[in-house]
């Protein structure tokens, strides 16, 4: 077999239970459709990277089992009797976009109901303890909304709140400061604890040693050319030498190749798909002016706005991962997937 094919094989093994429930998983096929959109040349040498990459920022159904059986009876958290405690806590329902919260909650209801016989809906009668479970954060901007307004209208006097995810990136820091401010004004006594699994660095002051698509310098292209010299400031740049601290790249040069040619083809994507909003950068949505947050983080339920448009922007540009946004039909498809969960 040729290494193409092997490739696109391997990507599509990594990735096969992205969305299944829709019917979106990238096939070799539409893996192949993707790749035809970038340059020739640099064709091969993304498939090798992007296979590399995925097998670690690739979060499966089955490593998302993995995380939330271990959630269940982490003793830091649960204690002795792990039944007991979840019976006894509150699962907040509450974000204001999206589906993620709901459908983590759906997987750890059919986990619970195997473990202790009841479901989440069951939890919580008296509650002085909360949960506010998803899969990843990324700017925090998401969960400290959520939070700000439930501590404001809903929270009772005193409560104990833990935020449970997969992946953080740790510039949510600042957004999650929100959650410690809204306390603050409430004049409530509410604490928070945060926990997750995997951490990744992409803070400004780190961004040589950091975990996402930094650029070390403005590709040679006019369209990009033109982008840069329309932002408001100028982009803050890698220094090259360096594959981050979790090892998601295989080399500089692998990671090179992903910030040059995902960064061209998003400033393309953003001239060809006039729906895209102002935040949506070449990079990944972020609200500050820069080239996009950079994220290479994808779950089988979706692929988060924060990753690169090359992976997930359509119309007419064909994405690896199209996205979804919530929706009765989706969550009908996911719940009758979730009969069939084995724990």
């Amino acid at each position: 077999m040729a290494e193409r094919d092997e490739l696109l094989a391997s990507i599509a093994a990594t990735t096969a239970d992205y969305r299944e429930a829709d019917g979106e998983a990238p096939t070799p096929e539409r893996i192949e459709r993707w790749i035809g959109q970038f340059d020739a040349a640099v064709r091969l040498p993304i498939l090798r990277e992007m296979d590399h990459v995925l097998k670690q920022t690739y979060f499966s159904r089955a490593n998302t089992r993995k995380f939330l059986a271990g959630l269940f009876k982490t003793e830091k958290l649960v204690g002795e009797d792990p039944c007991a405690f979840w019976r006894s806590v509150k699962f907040l329902d509450i974000q204001g976009g999206g589906a993620s919260q709901k459908e983590m909650l759906a997987l750890f209801s059919v986990l619970l109901e195997k473990k202790c016989g009841f479901k989440i809906e069951d939890c919580g009668a008296n509650p002085d303890t909360f949960i506010y479970l998803d899969d990843a954060i990324f700017s925090g901007g998401r969960v400290s909304s959520d939070l700000a307004g439930w501590i404001e209208t809903h929270a009772p006097k005193k409560a104990t709140i833990h935020v449970i995810v997969i992946a953080t990136h740790q510039s949510s820091y600042f957004n999650r400061n929100r959650v410690g401010q809204a306390i603050k004004a409430s004049g409530k006594s509410i604490d928070v604890h945060w926990w997750r699994s995997v951490e990744l660095e992409d803070r400004k002051a780190h961004t040589t040693t950091s975990d996402v698509l930094r650029p070390v310098a403005i590709p040679d292209d006019e369209d990009v050319k033109a982008y840069v010299a329309a932002m408001r400031f100028p982009p803050h740049l890698r220094t090259a030498g360096h594959v981050g601290g979790s090892g998601i790249f295989s080399s500089d040069a692998g990671r090179q190749l992903l910030e040059t040619e995902f960064l061209k083809a998003g400033v393309r994507i953003r001239q060809m798909c006039p729906h895209l909003n102002q935040y949506q950068r070449p990079l990944g949505n972020m609200i500050l002016d820069t080239l996009g947050f950079g994220s290479l983080i994808v779950t089988f339920r979706n692929c988060p706005n924060n990753a690169p448009l090359a992976l997930w922007a359509g119309d007419p540009w064909v994405p690896l991962f199209p996205r979804t946004t919530n929706s009765d039909t989706s969550m009908r498809r996911f719940m009758a997937m979730l009969a069939q969960e084995d724990f």
